[in-house]
């Protein structure tokens, strides 16, 4: 029975994932200050944890099968609180840059860590649930961490955000020591069983899954000047029109568990989140909306990013069976590589072109996403189907 604090805890260390990454977006110019440098070559802090994370989490999850995910998590979280107190010792903005890569690199670790665990210890029926309570952590963190490390840096100084998040990940070890006891089975020493067949079961899955959601965050990303170009907007109106996404992909991941069962399955659902989305998605983007309705395309894009990512998540890990680690390391590498190159290409058409053309980047990924999960259902309601069809062969002799 798995502890009742089980799934606070890793939404508490999925805060400190989210928060850790973007904290550094309202500091760039006082560290540039700091290190003599200027707020772009201070960006590198972003791009390098960014990076680190993307290439060091299938790395991670090739290994993760062999250990203990108790112990990996635990790693993670002491690395993590090491690498923020050791950048505001760190002598020069490279070495604060090095550093921050090995803080990607934990969260390489814990995300899939995170989500393997949910996998492990709970019931299939609660996992969908279980990710978007755990999700709603991360959500939380990259919403509030700019606020709150912005709020320290103005009362101290730009090194009071690591220091705080240094302790809160600390803190953290203790009563997460304590909520995950011991795997009852030991790891495989054997190679992942997610391999066998991995491309039939979860390539297209994987591919469709980060095109979506890269989009779908790239999206937000750029949503907050897309805004002040059509509404003229400054920018504490911005930042408070955004909390619109921010509030609804909040109300997706607590309600993920309430729709599942009105929809009956992670499949379902997950349809039903990815058309919710392009339609969200396209009306913001290319409907001539006042600033309210832009706002509720904002809000309903959150709820269908909140409904979707925990439930393609829960059926990654169902699919890779005893490979889950793996797989959702995988996972976790093409969202963040996706999100990397939209979020460019999406930038560049924006700033050499126009809006139009920025969204029209953004909705040939999302449209890619889409085309490619409706393709995968496809091929699995054939797997499916002649599996059934073949075990019936015999008793129709």
């Amino acid at each position: 029975m798995p502890s009742r604090l089980l799934l606070p805890v890793l939404a508490l260390a999925v805060f400190f994932v989210g928060a850790t990454e973007f904290m550094i977006a309202p500091l760039l110019t006082p560290i540039g200050a700091a290190f003599d440098a200027a707020p772009a070559e201070a960006a590198w802090l972003i791009s390098g944890y960014a990076l680190a994370y993307a290439f060091g989490a299938p790395l991670i999850g090739l290994a993760a099968h062999r250990l203990d995910r108790r112990r990996l998590l635990l790693a993670a979280l002491t690395l993590l609180a090491a690498d923020g107190l050791a950048v505001v010792f760190a002598p020069t903005l490279g070495v604060a840059i090095v550093l921050r890569i090995f803080g990607g690199a934990a969260a390489a670790a814990l995300i899939p860590a995170v989500f393997a665990l949910i996998a492990d210890r709970l019931p299939e029926a609660r996992h969908s649930q279980a990710m978007g309570f755990v999700m709603l952590g991360m959500t939380a963190g990259i919403a509030s961490g700019p606020a709150l490390a912005g709020l320290l840096a103005q009362f101290f100084d730009w090194r009071a955000p690591f220091i705080a998040s240094a302790v809160g990940c600390i803190l953290l070890l203790f009563p997460a020591s304590g909520a995950l006891t011991v795997e009852a089975t030991p790891p495989s020493s054997s190679a992942p069983p997610a391999f066998n067949g991995f491309g039939r079961k979860l390539l297209l899955l994987l591919v469709a899954k980060a095109l979506w959601n890269g989009a779908a965050v790239a999206a937000f990303g750029l949503s907050g000047e897309m805004l002040r170009h059509r509404f003229e907007v400054d920018t504490l109106q911005t930042g408070l029109s955004t909390a619109a996404f921010g509030i609804g992909l909040a109300v997706g991941n607590l309600s993920t568990g309430l729709f599942k069962r009105v929809f009956g399955s992670d499949e379902r659902l997950l349809i039903i989140a990815v058309f919710m989305l392009a339609l969200s998605f396209a009306a913001f983007l290319f409907l001539p909306l006042p600033l309210s309705g832009a706002l509720t395309c904002l809000a309903g894009w959150g709820v269908a990013l909140g409904f979707a990512a925990p439930a393609s998540t829960a059926l990654i890990a169902r699919r890779a069976d005893k490979g889950k680690a793996f797989a959702l390391a995988l996972s976790e590498s093409a969202n963040n590589l996706a999100l990397l190159a939209i979020l460019s290409l999406a930038a560049l058409a924006f700033e050499t072109s126009s809006l139009i053309a920025a969204g029209a980047v953004l909705a040939t990924g999302l449209a890619f996403g889409i085309g490619l999960f409706l393709l995968d259902a496809l091929v699995q309601q054939k797997a499916k189907t002649h599996d059934d069809g073949s075990c019936e062969m015999p008793s129709q002799r």
